[in-house]
């Protein structure tokens, strides 16, 4: 199957991989063809990329990271305990979330255990789903991504739990801030993010008052949006005055933003996310952290177009774990003319490299 950005697919595409909401019903099924107005429609509800089927690739799988069941249970889990809190009054926030402890807890174990057993390289784009609420869907996605960071740091268990905890819960203030603003397609104006700003503070504010969850747990909250130099919010503080969980959380939380379809801007690819993670090392990042998630994540979703140094053209099949740049590549064109397909492991030869990727078929 072939990875290809949504507004460049060809009407008469078969789907290759189902679409579903946050609640697990399949919206779009897999072998539909698609026509125009479900492309249209499709781009409407903010899909930037889709799996489908292709004759000379349908060998070539995605892999999940984590199973639909715990994904549905953990989005079920960070809705109905946000939604709660977005509804209740302030002082009474902090014994809603000390009533949810427990289960994000449990959620979060089970999550470290799907993890630690995905031998593969780390990637959540290999399944596509429509969220009602875009905080819900990146609470987790950053969990992962956090998680991800962790066990390549080889963090204990017990600070893994702890990450795990800060991460699902990093953006619990924002449950005060209007969708307007949240939502905003254009640039937010100076009250605008002055208001986004607030959520840092909120967030801790109802998390330092749960008495069931370790006090750093709100730490993540507050930090995760400061910035190495001290350009960040709400304290300004730089360096190592940020705890290592705030620093692993700010590469997350800035890698899934821009490689999430958003109102305001499409999503980008792992390679392209990465780059900007890197211009952002030692100012605004943490070089350890940006580089262990380097190698914790696949730059390359199988599937995906490439367009390798040697002048060929092919889909990326299969991953080298440790080898995350070097993938294995389906060839499917030489000197601009179709040719048989074959397997290059870019592994194997390291005098070829990819200089272009992009999600069209």
């Amino acid at each position: 199957m072939k990875l290809v950005g949504t507004k460049y697919l060809a009407e008469g595409a078969i789907l290759a991989k189902p679409i579903h909401n946050e609640r697990g019903n399949i919206l779009v099924n897999s072998g539909v063809k698609l026509d125009k107005q479900l492309i249209q429609r499709l781009l409407q509800l903010g899909i930037a990329y889709l799996y489908i089927e292709d004759k000379l690739t349908d060998d070539i799988f995605p892999v999940s990271v984590i199973s639909d069941k715990l994904k549905r249970e953990a989005m079920k889990t960070i809705e109905a305990s946000f939604q709660e809190i977005k509804n209740s009054k302030s002082t009474d926030r902090s014994f809603i979330m000390e009533k949810s402890a427990p289960a994000f807890k449990a959620l979060i174990e089970k999550v470290l255990e799907e993890l630690k057993g995905h031998q593969e390289l780390f990637s959540i784009m290999s399944d596509v789903f429509l969220y009602d609420n875009y905080i819900f869907s990146h609470s987790l996605n950053v969990t992962l991504y956090s998680l991800a960071l962790g066990l390549e740091l080889k963090l204990p268990r017990k600070q893994l739990e702890d990450l795990g905890l800060g991460a699902i819960l990093h953006d619990v203030g924002k449950m005060d801030i209007p969708l307007e603003i949240l939502l905003k397609p254009g640039k937010l104006t100076f009250e605008e993010f002055t208001e986004i700003k607030k959520h840092a503070n909120a967030g801790f504010d109802i998390l330092r008052k749960v008495h069931n969850m370790p006090l750093i747990v709100a730490h993540c909250a507050y930090q995760h949006h400061e910035r190495i130099n001290g350009s960040g919010y709400p304290r300004g503080i730089n360096g190592e005055e940020i705890h290592l969980f705030g620093r692993i959380i700010a590469v997350a939380d800035v890698f899934d933003a821009i490689t999430s379809n958003r109102v305001y801007r499409q999503a980008m690819l792992p390679h392209e996310a990465l780059e900007i993670l890197y211009t952002g090392i030692d100012t605004l990042f943490d070089a350890k952290i940006v580089e262990a998630f380097r190698n914790a994540i696949i730059l390359y979703p199988n599937g995906v177009s490439v367009v390798l140094s040697s002048g060929e053209k092919g889909i990326v099949s299969k991953q080298n774990k440790g080898f995350n740049e070097r993938p294995v590549v389906r060839i499917m064109e030489r000197d601009g003319e179709k040719i048989e397909p074959y397997d290059l492991d870019l592994k194997e030869n390291l005098a070829i490299m990819i200089v272009e990727c992009e999600a069209i078929g």
